[in-house]
């Protein structure tokens, strides 16, 4: 007798894809799934191209660094009119009729130089008084972020028509100044902290309750206090150009080799007034190819920025290694016991006859100064010697009297600021506004300090910190 053989179950359709299902339980979707084989002759989309692709896509889909942008719009307008005020009673002698730098001078080494300066423009005291009020006004608006855009560009004009009427008046942060005010021209310097973005959130908020556009951007409207400005500066430039004003060029003399200022100022004006016309008019595709080029000249500007405030300490560090009195460890003695550059004569003493303190801080300067260029891409490294630098700057405000050098350095250091460290100043300082001045408003809306500020990019991967933050 033999065995019986024993009846296999029969398996259903789900039966017989369970041992397949199993197999690939463990598997990601995406392997689960068939590859399909790419085409024969298909392009195929280098690394090279893909690194170049997600490069453009950064420098154009945002403006970088808007808090830093932010802290070198208030440093550089605020140290400039701080160095206005103090001299306004002697404003004459430094740059006006009274200098013993006449402008007789001032035209003559202008024609040397090429550089440019609407003083030259009228002999008469009454020009001047309204040249260097412009300058503070502008200052002044530029620090509040008042229209930043125009104030910008008013600002250059004042700092570099006074400053290039007397080159002899200055400290060295001076040429700091100078050139960053013509960067801040081409920057988006008024997104966070300013009353333009105030203004801007406000807009959008009123948009938003009245059923406006879904992202919450508001629609351009007439803005007059804007036009009027916009056509007053037009008219200006204009008298200035019919007359033949000095530095007036158009393919000469200019910021840029073949560019005058004449081209210049002009092309800003008219791209201040394209900007608002595509806005409120066509506010689809030119408005976005517009704004990609505004951001790219904006993250353009602050790379040119980066670089600058990098190859000024890369040179005065190396530069000091040369001197021979850097080199023995004694440079800092020397001007801690001149009076003229001893504000405060007991403390300066009492530092300049510690040797080992002379060696440290002579030394000190020279390492932080050449090695800061070299750790800007090291977040931790490049903080700890920031730090260093801005407390160099601080003692040289206190100990050799120069405070507005100390001001143009610190504000220029900025650019590397963290910004963690600066998204957490603004929120101490909201808070601390909110208890000093509010009357028992609203509460303050989630998902932000209430001020219409971009969010701190605090990831480490793609959205991590960039070189500036």
């Amino acid at each position: 007798m033999t065995t019986p053989t024993p009846h296999q179950p029969q398996q259903t359709p789900s039966d017989q894809q369970a041992p397949h299902t199993t197999e690939t339980a463990g598997l990601p979707r995406q392997a689960q799934a068939p590859q399909a084989s790419p085409e024969p002759g298909a392009y195929q989309e280098t690394r090279i191209e893909r690194a170049i692709g997600r490069g453009f896509g950064l420098v154009t889909s945002r403006a970088l660094a808007p808090y830093q942008t932010a802290v070198i719009r208030i440093g550089f307008s605020a140290t400039w009119l701080l160095f206005l005020l103090r001299e306004w009673p002697h404003r004459g002698v430094l740059y006006g009729p009274d200098s013993p730098w006449n402008l007789d001078m001032a035209r003559r080494l202008l024609d040397g130089n090429h550089a440019f300066s609407v003083l030259p423009w009228s002999d008469s005291r009454g020009w001047f008084e309204c040249v260097y009020l412009v300058a503070v006004v502008a200052s002044a608006l530029l620090m509040l972020g008042w229209r930043t855009r125009t104030m910008s560009v008013l600002f250059m004009v004042g700092v570099i028509s006074l400053q290039n009427r007397s080159i002899f008046i200055g400290d060295g942060g001076d040429n700091v100044i100078h050139l960053m005010s013509m960067y801040l021209v081409l920057t988006r310097c008024g997104q966070v902290w300013s009353l333009d973005a105030r203004r801007a959130k406000r807009a959008a908020a009123a948009a938003q309750a009245a059923g406006g556009e879904e992202t919450g951007r508001a629609p351009a409207s007439r803005d007059l206090p804007g036009i009027i400005l916009w056509a007053v500066l037009g008219l200006g430039l204009a008298l200035a150009q019919l007359q033949g004003s000095y530095g007036l060029s158009w393919f000469d003399g200019g910021p840029f080799p073949h560019l005058g200022w004449s081209l210049a100022l002009w092309g800003l004006w008219l791209v201040h007034g394209l900007w608002w016309a595509v806005q409120r008019y066509a506010p689809g595709e030119p408005r976005t190819v517009l704004d990609t080029l505004a951001k790219l000249a904006h993250n353009g500007a602050l790379l040119v920025i980066v670089v600058e405030v990098c190859l000024i300490y890369a040179t005065a560090g190396w530069y000091k290694i040369q001197g021979s009195r850097w080199q023995d460890g004694t440079a800092v003695y020397y001007p801690m016991h001149l009076d003229y550059f001893s504000p405060w004569p007991g403390l300066s003493q009492l530092l300049g006859s510690n040797g080992v303190m002379v060696m440290l801080i002579t030394y000190g300067t020279v390492i932080v100064q050449v090695a800061f260029p070299f750790t800007v891409f090291n977040r931790r490294l490049k903080n700890v010697l920031l730090v260093a630098m801005i407390c160099e700057h601080l003692s040289i405000a206190f100990l050799l009297g120069l405070p507005f050098f100390s001001l143009a350095m610190i504000t220029a250091d900025a650019v590397f600021l963290p910004t963690n460290f600066l998204t957490w100043v603004s929120a101490r300082l909201s808070g601390l506004r909110e208890r000093l001045f509010s009357r028992g408003g609203a509460d303050r809306p989630a998902g932000g300090a209430g001020s219409g500020e971009p969010e701190a990019r605090t990831g480490h991967g793609d959205g991590g910190h960039t070189l500036v933050g």
